[in-house]
């Protein structure tokens, strides 16, 4: 019989190494952590996590599930249901920037804490890898760049909290707790783990101006945190027109003439707890374009929200098959739209990649705040 050998299932710094390692053997996976940097092992740039070759499957269940397997999952749930934490990474652009402040006002009307991120990325933890003990890992470690990247950002964060503090003072921003980290890794896997750490009602990001994002569908921080998190987010492009939520007037909901398109509203009448707005349902066509055989279940839509959204004012509108951010600019070349609800389905990978989501698209292509509901 081979001997059961050790491999390396993942690489991380030292507090999450020592994370997922707790994570492991609290599931009954045999762990052990390995320096990469074995000549220098002080100053090591990674830690691996290795395990035994027999354990890998159950493994990798337990990491790619971990919301299920963590200790505190229960608690991270209850924190969820009560909606009392909006996460909104910064990077220090203006765009990121004026998401603060529209997070803040959010904050103040439902009583939430804001807990405010910044990522920086050691290039030393930036190399490609491989799950095998044959791991390639080119030793190129420079501790003296790591620690001026970490002392940095957390220089930078700490004067930015001080500007927040005196804007709380002279009353230009609502007197909302907030707290900051800073931590290291790439932007969008540390939003994403910190999301499923603590839970948050709702996640606030700055976008760029359409005409810089470069029509791009890949590489966005922000589109990746859309793709693969399963939050509320609400992101808001640096050219966005209001300065606050009261502003909102007019809003387009997309619908998929299901039962997701209540999920979205539910979520929407909540964000907008004491607003009144005018929505437009607006049906989007199935892949084989069949808006106009569903197009008379938008109507029994509105009624219902009618009925259990009364605070809102309702109307509906179809998109025809083709090209729905055509359409969808055309109809805000009709009427002014502020803010844009979408449900957004989980995808894989490959389907991502090749034919993005509906908030994926418009992300890229529509200079109008957005909320995309998990359904």
């Amino acid at each position: 019989m081979a001997e059961d050998r050790l491999i390396t299932v993942a690489i991380h710094t030292y507090d999450h190494a020592v994370a997922l390692k707790a994570l492991l053997e609290g599931e009954g996976v045999k762990a052990v952590l390995q320096n990469v940097n074995l000549s220098t092992p002080v100053v090591s740039p990674g830690v691996r996590v290795r395990i035994l070759e027999s354990d890998l499957p159950k493994a990798l269940r337990i990491i790619e599930n971990r919301d299920i397997f963590l200790p505190l999952a229960r608690e991270r749930e209850k924190r969820r249901e009560e909606g009392n934490l909006i996460l909104v990474p910064v990077d220090f652009t203006d765009h990121s920037l004026k998401a603060v402040d529209i997070a803040f006002g959010i904050a103040e009307r439902h009583r939430s804490a804001i807990a405010l991120i910044n990522a920086f990325l050691d290039p030393n933890l930036a190399m490609p890898s491989q799950l095998s003990d044959t791991l390639s890992y080119e030793e190129v470690a420079d501790v003296e760049l790591q620690r001026e990247l970490d002392n940095e950002a957390r220089h930078t964060m700490d004067v930015y909290a001080r500007r927040l503090k005196e804007r709380i003072k002279s009353g230009e921003l609502p007197a909302v707790k907030f707290t900051t980290e800073v931590l290291e890794g790439l932007p969008e896997e540390v939003i994403a783990e910190y999301a499923k750490e603590h839970g948050p009602s709702l996640i606030v990001m700055g976008t760029r101006e359409s005409d810089k994002k470069g029509r791009e569908l890949v590489g966005s921080v922000t589109a990746e945190v859309l793709d693969s998190c399963r939050f509320p987010i609400i992101t808001i492009p640096e050219s966005a027109s209001f300065g606050e939520f009261t502003d909102v007037k007019h809003v387009v909901l997309f619908c998929n003439l299901d039962q997701d398109d209540i999920l979205a509203m539910d979520a929407l009448y909540r964000l907008f707890n004491d607003e009144h707005l005018c929505v437009t349902l607006l049906g989007i066509p199935d892949k084989k374009g069949m808006i106009r055989r569903k197009a008379s279940s938008v109507e029994p839509l509105v009624e219902y929200c009618r009925e259990h959204y009364p605070r809102f004012e309702y109307h509906s509108a179809t998109m025809s098959p083709g090209n729905v951010v055509d359409d969808f600019e055309a109809l805000g070349r009709s009427r002014h739209i502020d803010f844009i609800v979408v449900p957004n389905k989980k995808k894989n990978m490959f389907a991502r990649i090749f034919n993005p989501s509906l908030a994926h698209r418009l992300l890229f292509h529509a200079d109008i705040p957005m909320m995309a509901i998990p359904v």
